[in-house]
C-alpha cells in the first residue's frame, strides 16, 4: 500500500505545472541578499560555500535561490570551451574511439576551469548547482538533452548538446537554467557579460519546452500536450526577454509559414505581468528594409495576449515580436499571391 501512494505521489508530481507563481508569497531579498555576501567566494570548499549561503534562510525555496543566484552571478561561461566542444563534437559523430576520448578530456577540462576560474560550460553550471543544493539538503537534478537559441542550426542538431536542472520542492519538481540565466556575450567583443535573467528561475514548463527537449522527456513536467522533437525543432526561436515577460507560447507552433495575400497569422501568449498595447511591435523584416509596426489587432485579457496581423504584399518576411525594447520571438513568413 505504501509503494502504491508514493507511484502515485511521484506522478501527481511530475503532472503539475509547477512554477515561480507557486512562491508569490515568498520575499526572496533575504536570499538574495545571501548570494551578494558570497561574492567573492570561491569552489575550494564546496560545504562551506553551501553553509554561507544557505544557513540563515527559512525555507527550501529560498535556500535554493541563494545558491542558484550565486552560481548565476559568479560562474561565467566558457564561450571559447563551448565553440570548441561544439567543433569536437561535430568532427567525431561518426567515430566513436575519438568521440569518447573526446569526452573523457572535456569532462577534465570542465572541472579545471570551473574550480580555478570559475569558468564553465553548462555542464558545470549544472553539476555546481546540483552539488551545492545537495549539501544543503535539497534533491537537485542534472537534466541532459538538446537547447535551441538563436544561433542553433537545427540541421545539425541531432546529439544532446545543452544540460539543465530540475529542483523538488514541497514535493514538486521545478525546471531551472543556469547557464542561459548567467548572462550573454557582448555583441562586439563575444567576451561574456554577467546579466541575470530571473526568467530561468523556476519557470513555466510550457515555455521552457519551446527551446529546451530533454532526454527523458518526463523532465519536460508536462501532463500533456507534450512536443514531440520534431515539433520542438519547428518551434519559433524565442530569447533570453521572453523568459521575463511570458509564462507561456501557445501560437504559432511553427517558426516557418507559408500563407496567402490578405491572410492572417495569429499569435498567442501568456503573459508574465501586464504590458500596454502600445508597448507591443512586430519588427517586419523583408532583407532589404525592416520597421517597427502595430499588429493589425491586439488583444489583452487577464494574462493573455493575442494578436492578428495581415500581411497584404506578396514576399518573404522574418518577423521579430518585441514588446518595449525586448525582444521576444521571431516567425518567417512566406507571402504567396
Amino acid at each position: 500500500m505504501k509503494t502504491r501512494l508514493f507511484v502515485l505521489l511521484f506522478i501527481v508530481a511530475f503532472q503539475t505545472h509547477a512554477q515561480l507563481s507557486d512562491f508569490e508569497h515568498i520575499n526572496f531579498r533575504k536570499a538574495d541578499s545571501a548570494a551578494m555576501a558570497c561574492k567573492d567566494e570561491g569552489l575550494s570548499n564546496l560545504p562551506e560555500l553551501a553553509y554561507k549561503l544557505t544557513s540563515n534562510l527559512d525555507t527550501d525555496v529560498e535556500r535554493f535561490r541563494a545558491i542558484y543566484l550565486w552560481v548565476c552571478s559568479n560562474i561565467a561561461n566558457d564561450y571559447s570551451l563551448y565553440q570548441k566542444n561544439k567543433r569536437k563534437r561535430y568532427k567525431y559523430k561518426n567515430d566513436s574511439i575519438k568521440l569518447n576520448a573526446w569526452n573523457t578530456r572535456l569532462k577534465k577540462e570542465i572541472f579545471r576551469k570551473l574550480l580555478k576560474q570559475k569558468r564553465t560550460i553548462c555542464t558545470g553550471y549544472a553539476y555546481i548547482l546540483q552539488e551545492l543544493s545537495k549539501m544543503a539538503n535539497l534533491n537537485c537534478k542534472i537534466v541532459h538533452g538538446f537547447g535551441r537559441t538563436s544561433m542553433t542550426d537545427v540541421e545539425k542538431l541531432d546529439a544532446p548538446n545543452h544540460s539543465w536542472n530540475v529542483i523538488q520542492l514541497n514535493g514538486k519538481w521545478y525546471l531551472c537554467d543556469p547557464t542561459w540565466a548567467s548572462g550573454i556575450p557582448n555583441p562586439e567583443t563575444n567576451e561574456f557579460e554577467f546579466q541575470y535573467n530571473d526568467g530561468m528561475f523556476l519557470t513555466n514548463p510550457k515555455l521552457f519546452a519551446v527551446n529546451h527537449f530533454p532526454i527523458d522527456d518526463r523532465w519536460m513536467l508536462l501532463k500533456e500536450n507534450k512536443p514531440t522533437f520534431d515539433e520542438f525543432l519547428n518551434a519559433p526561436v524565442i530569447y533570453g526577454k521572453a523568459y521575463t515577460n511570458l509564462t507561456g507560447h501557445d501560437a504559432p507552433k511553427k517558426m516557418h509559414h507559408i500563407i496567402q495575400k490578405n491572410e492572417k497569422v495569429v499569435f498567442k501568449y501568456q503573459l508574465h505581468k501586464s504590458v500596454e498595447e502600445d508597448d507591443i511591435k512586430f519588427l517586419i523584416d523583408n532583407g532589404y528594409h525592416n520597421k517597427k509596426i502595430k499588429p493589425t489587432s491586439t488583444l489583452i485579457e487577464n494574462e493573455n495576449l493575442t494578436l492578428e496581423h495581415l500581411f497584404d504584399t506578396k514576399g518573404f518576411y522574418d518577423v521579430h515580436l518585441y514588446i518595449g525594447e525586448d525582444l521576444i520571438s521571431t516567425y518567417t513568413v512566406k507571402v504567396k499571391s
